[in-house]
């Protein structure tokens, strides 16, 4: 399974800005719903922000709601997360992911990928 590359990641200051990038140049995302999810240390995996693959629409996190945008380029093959004004609270790996339902005759399942991840440290 092909595992997404990531990048954008590092350290910046608090209310400082990044943005992530993430993609494979052998998988299209168009009918995949694509999102971000972010791991912070000794803490379980959340959902920051998604693009619905049915009808575009767009959820960002209340943790981080009006501090990010997501976007994608289908073109490209690449999906992009900017975010503004970051604390330390934001300090975390954060994972691509990209996730389509196929329905078969044998039924349903996912065709997933993850991002390898990358970290982001956001100092006082």
């Amino acid at each position: 399974q092909v595992e997404f590359g990531e990048s954008g990641g590092g350290s910046v200051q608090a209310g400082g800005s990044l943005r992530l990038s993430c993609g494979a140049p052998e998988v299209s995302l168009d009918y995949y719903a694509v999102g971000w999810f972010r791991q912070g240390s000794g803490k379980e995996r959340e959902e920051v922000s998604c693009i619905s693959s049915n009808d575009g629409s767009i959820y960002y996190a209340d943790s981080m709601k009006g501090r990010l945008t997501i976007s994608r380029d289908n073109a490209k093959n690449t999906l992009f997360l900017q975010m503004r004004s970051l604390s330390p609270e934001d300090s975390a790996v954060y994972y691509c992911n990209a996730l389509r339902v196929i329905t078969t005759t044998q039924g349903e399942h996912n065709d997933e990928y993850w991002g390898q991840g990358t970290q982001v440290t956001v100092s006082s």
